[in-house]
């Protein structure tokens, strides 16, 4: 199942856009590739789509972008100027399946994947390289806030939109 693009990832895209422009970018979690396309579309430097989801990847491919089958940063080595993340950021739901779960459910309360992904980052970008993430209001964000702290990280929120049931923001997140 690739997740199409819903609000979230139309939010982000608009941010992706304004960030792009001559960067090596890093769409993680690329699912239908449309923060690749925003990318594009604005003229990154270079552009890589990284899922753990097959069937994305192969669809990816075919729309002309590298890509690499990673769980996160596993099999991924680069740096990047900007790296997009639209990650699942919804606490798990047992009445959901699992093949939905993969690309909503970021763990049991919701943050485990966001955290994953926040120790590892540094790794992965150049000097002066942001990462645009995306955040629900129905996600914890005590722990994501101290991982930030701990790793000497700012983040500013950039982008919001408030739906009857969230309230979703793109955060720039940096080193300090």
């Amino acid at each position: 199942m690739i997740y199409f693009p819903r609000e979230d990832s139309f939010l982000l895209e608009k941010e992706v856009k304004k960030y792009a422009k001559g960067k090596s970018f890093l769409d993680l979690g690329a699912g239908s590739g449309i923060q690749a396309r925003a990318a594009k579309s604005v003229k990154a430097k270079s552009i890589l789509c990284v899922d753990i989801n097959e069937e994305a990847l192969k669809e990816l491919k075919l729309q002309g972008f590298s890509t690499i089958k990673s769980n996160l940063f596993s099999n991924t080595k680069e740096k990047f100027d900007l790296i997009a993340f639209n990650p699942p950021y919804l606490p798990r739901d047992k009445r959901e399946d699992k093949e939905s779960a993969l690309t909503t459910t970021g763990g049991k309360k919701g943050d485990e994947i966001i955290i994953k992904f926040l120790e590892d980052i540094k790794k992965h970008l150049n000097k002066n390289g942001i990462v645009l993430l995306v955040i629900s209001s129905l996600t914890p964000k005590e722990k994501i806030l101290k991982i930030l702290e701990k790793n000497s990280l700012s983040y500013k929120i950039i982008s919001s939109q408030k739906f009857f049931f969230e309230i979703l923001e793109v955060w720039k997140i940096k080193t300090k």
